[in-house]
């Protein structure tokens, strides 16, 4: 046998070690543990899901899931990490609405493409906004909010998560289709401006469910309105903003990607086990507790959701006339 034959042979086999030896990685997959990274502060829905879901991936695969946080830049910090991360299958990011589909449009230099630089796996929760206001606003109702701030232009503080989160183009489209005038007050997230909200430093925020829903139950907080389409039993007997503002409808999403070269079959089973965790009793309670709804996906549908909901707020943001800061 010659050294060429040889040497063709040793490569041929190499390829068949490595040819079959892929399925029995993906078989064993995961093997040591998964970074889980969520690019909001501690305290938020971000937070909350990836702690409900990483606790159930760690209990079907015996390897644990770590939550890192990673706040800033309205979730774009946390993004950008985990857009640069070994695509081997032990990074993953909980992506919303906001550094997913808003921050290319807010931000000239961001530094990723949503779908350039990652893979959808799975929506894994959607909800709308709650509108809260503090108790010591002299409105029970949208329409009399809106009076007052009429009547009070330019003094009526709004706080968000920070510029182009979800809370922030909530009330700018808000401004827009009733002609009031509100101040934006940015946050590093938006349990911190919950928290000043409760604390009166703001009048309204349109939040998230988690971080206000509690505070409205337990009468720290006024709920105004819910922004989706419909009333939801997560906030049993709170009206649309819609019912006074017509056609004024905005909700939130939640979505598991994983750096772009993850293999397919690590995609795969990563969205089948988080198909099956939304599925428990015991998830879809700890979901309505914090006022979220468990939804899940194929990863094309997460990838057309994403185009969409792109197209939709780059509309919106020029119409708000919004830049970074």
């Amino acid at each position: 046998m010659t050294r060429t034959t040889t040497r063709g042979l040793a490569i041929a086999l190499a390829g068949l070690a490595l040819a079959c030896g892929a399925p029995a990685t993906a078989q064993n997959y995961p093997t040591k543990p998964i970074r889980f990274i969520a690019p909001f502060p501690p305290g938020g829905a971000t937070d909350i899901l990836c702690r409900i879901l990483g606790q159930k991936l760690t209990e079907a695969w015996g390897q644990q899931v770590v939550v890192d946080l990673r706040p800033g830049a309205s979730g774009s910090i946390g993004t950008e990490i985990a857009s640069k991360a070994t695509p081997d299958g032990y990074t993953m990011l909980l992506g919303n609405l906001t550094p997913v589909a808003i921050n290319p449009h807010m931000y000239s230099r961001i530094a990723y493409d949503t779908l350039r630089d990652f893979t959808p796996v799975t929506l894994v929760a959607a909800a709308p906004q709650l509108v809260v206001v503090n108790p010591s606003v002299p409105a029970k109702s949208v329409k009399e909010f809106i009076a007052l701030a009429k009547a009070k232009p330019g003094q009526l503080n709004y706080g968000s998560g920070g510029l182009g989160t979800l809370a922030h183009l909530g009330a700018e489209m808000f401004k827009i289709m009733t002609g009031v005038n509100m101040v934006h007050v940015p946050y590093k997230g938006t349990v911190l401006s919950v928290a000043d909200l409760v604390a009166g430093q703001v009048q309204v925020v349109f939040s998230d469910m988690p971080p206000a829903l509690p505070h409205a139950k337990s009468g720290k907080l006024r709920a105004l309105a819910v922004t989706g389409a419909k009333q939801t039993s997560l906030a049993p007997g709170v009206p649309t903003v819609q019912e006074s503002v017509p056609g004024f409808v905005l909700e939130n999403w939640w979505g598991v990607l994983m750096p772009k070269g993850t293999p397919g079959v690590i995609v795969t089973k990563m969205n089948s086990e988080i198909g099956r965790a939304l599925e428990r009793a015991d998830v879809k309670e700890r979901y309505a507790n914090v006022g979220i709804e468990p939804v899940s996906s194929t990863p094309q549908h997460l990838a057309t959701l994403i185009k969409s909901e792109s197209a939709k707020f780059a509309k919106l943001i020029k119409e708000a006339g919004i830049k970074a800061e």
